[in-house]
């Protein structure tokens, strides 16, 4: 029996960074319109290897990542990143996007933090009209900036919850900064009723995760991998029934795992952790959300009832409308070809 197309296995992506999802043809047409110069390593279209474990690995990723996000300028620009992303997550067989952005990034050149959020949140709800994907908005801080700075973006999410704002998440070098120190920006956004999405558990080890669980409240873990160090806290994941947004080709790039077959995506789905895989940031990468199941099923053993069952991990992580779920858990269960979810 033919294994089915996983471009017709519904999913949801739940790890995707706002600059990082651009096309890299689109960041290199919009540099020549804006006269941004691109280093050779951001204009060759081969995706990128860092060894970012260490913190000149981690400035030299970070420094890419702030030249890409300069070609964003106009709103035409915000609007075509937007769309081309919706575009993208259809082709790929996504019914429901996170897309999670820094507003401080962008906020010099757009009007301010507000300016800027519901520009985006306007371009979301255009490209879902458009596409039919629907799409969420993750807010995230910045830990390597002041924990105030943190506080006002939890009070932007918050006054946008309910209106395309689904999550607040917490990015950047999870070395730098005490992580309970964002403990009061995670209350503003917990209380306004959006899911703490923090990052943990990529540069930093399974006591990274287990703070973020037990100083921020997460709902789900934006990498979350090197919890699988630590048994306890692989079981709290389980117990509570915490996602990990786990980005195989990612984790490779960056050197947090010499190659696919050492991410630990087999250990965590064993030990009963719900998995949202994600592509983290394709312009860099290169790779989107089907290469990650791809990866799944190819390196990690996974059938087509696991895959189905990574994919009904993400939905039930994700903040989709009820009526979204379930017509993509429906449809996993179709492509799985019966209805009964895998045990």
């Amino acid at each position: 029996m033919a294994t089915p197309d996983l471009t017709t296995l519904p999913k949801t992506h739940l790890h995707l960074h706002f600059t990082g999802s651009m096309r890299h043809s689109t960041m290199v047409t919009l540099a020549a319109e804006h006269g941004v110069r691109l280093p050779d390593t951001l204009a060759d279209p081969r995706p990128m290897r860092l060894a970012a474990t260490d913190e000149r690995g981690w400035f030299r990723f970070q420094r890419m990542y702030d030249i890409a996000r300069s070609v964003l300028q106009t709103e035409g620009d915000v609007r075509r990143l937007v769309r081309e992303v919706a575009e993208d997550e259809k082709a790929e067989g996504s019914g429901w996007l996170e897309i999670q952005v820094d507003p401080s990034g962008y906020a010099a050149r757009f009007d301010g933090l507000t300016s800027f959020v519901e520009l985006v949140l306007d371009a979301t709800r255009s490209a879902a009209a458009q596409t039919g994907v629907g799409i969420g908005l993750v807010i995230a801080a910045n830990r390597t900036r002041h924990p105030l700075d943190a506080r006002t973006l939890a009070r932007l999410a918050a006054r946008h919850a309910g209106a395309g704002v689904v999550g607040f998440g917490l990015a950047n070098d999870e070395r730098r900064g005490r992580i309970g120190d964002f403990a009061p920006a995670f209350r503003i956004a917990r209380h306004a009723g959006l899911d703490a999405v923090p990052h943990a558990g990529e540069l930093a080890g399974a006591d990274s995760v287990r703070g973020a669980v037990e100083a921020l409240g997460a709902a789900r873990i934006g990498h979350g991998v090197r919890a699988a160090e630590n048994v306890a806290t692989v079981e709290l994941l389980a117990e509570r029934s915490i996602a990990c947004e786990v980005c195989p080709s990612s984790n490779v790039a960056l050197g947090v795992y010499p190659d696919l077959a050492a991410v630990p995506i087999r250990t965590l789905f064993d030990a009963g952790v719900p998995i949202a895989l994600g592509a983290d940031d394709p312009l860099l990468f290169g790779d989107r959300l089907r290469r990650q199941y791809e990866i799944a099923r190819d390196v990690h053993g996974f059938t087509d009832a696991g895959l189905a069952e990574l994919a009904r991990m993400s939905v039930r992580a994700s903040r989709a409308p009820d009526d979204l779920r379930a017509k993509l858990s429906a449809g996993i269960d179709a492509w799985a070809g019966r209805t009964e979810p895998a045990r």
